[in-house]
């Protein structure tokens, strides 16, 4: 009985929560697709570095969704509207969507490839001084040898 009731609220919820026009009122400061495509970015990006080193975060005070806010001029409030409205136009809200994930996906690619660059030149360095440290273990030889000292 309990959980019918449970189920009736949830649906009942769920129902006032949709436009009963079947419609979502553009917002009067609705954040501009480019715009919002820059500030999902740099969420997606903060929720890594979060995931990645939490307790940094928290040392150094950072509260890194104010940051964003701030860095875009924007507030909650104007956020949430316009998310909520991109989200209901899933046309508009996927082209956001693949924006932000080919941004991070070239962005992947180039640090792949500068890591790969890296990885090769500390190798190439390790090499040489390899090569160096044995060429000095050849000529300390060569003068043993040529001074009689075998």
């Amino acid at each position: 009985m309990l959980k019918n009731i449970v189920v009736i609220i949830v649906f009942c919820l769920l129902a006032m929560a949709c436009d009963s026009s079947g419609n979502i009122e553009k917002p009067d400061n609705l954040i501009s697709k480019e715009k919002m495509s820059n500030i999902l970015y740099d969420l997606y990006i903060i929720n890594a570095a979060k995931g990645i080193n939490r307790k940094l975060l928290e040392k150094n005070e950072l509260a890194p969704e104010t940051y964003v806010l701030t860095k875009y001029s924007i507030d909650s409030t104007q956020f949430a509207d316009s998310n909520k409205y991109y989200a209901y136009k899933t046309e508009a809200y996927k082209v956001i969507v693949e924006e932000v994930k080919a941004r991070l996906e070239k962005e992947k690619k180039e640090y792949e490839e500068l890591r790969k660059n890296e990885s090769l030149a500390a190798k190439t360095k390790r090499d040489s001084l390899k090569k160096q440290g044995n060429n000095k273990k050849d000529s300390i030889k060569r003068v043993i040898k040529s001074k009689g000292f075998n």
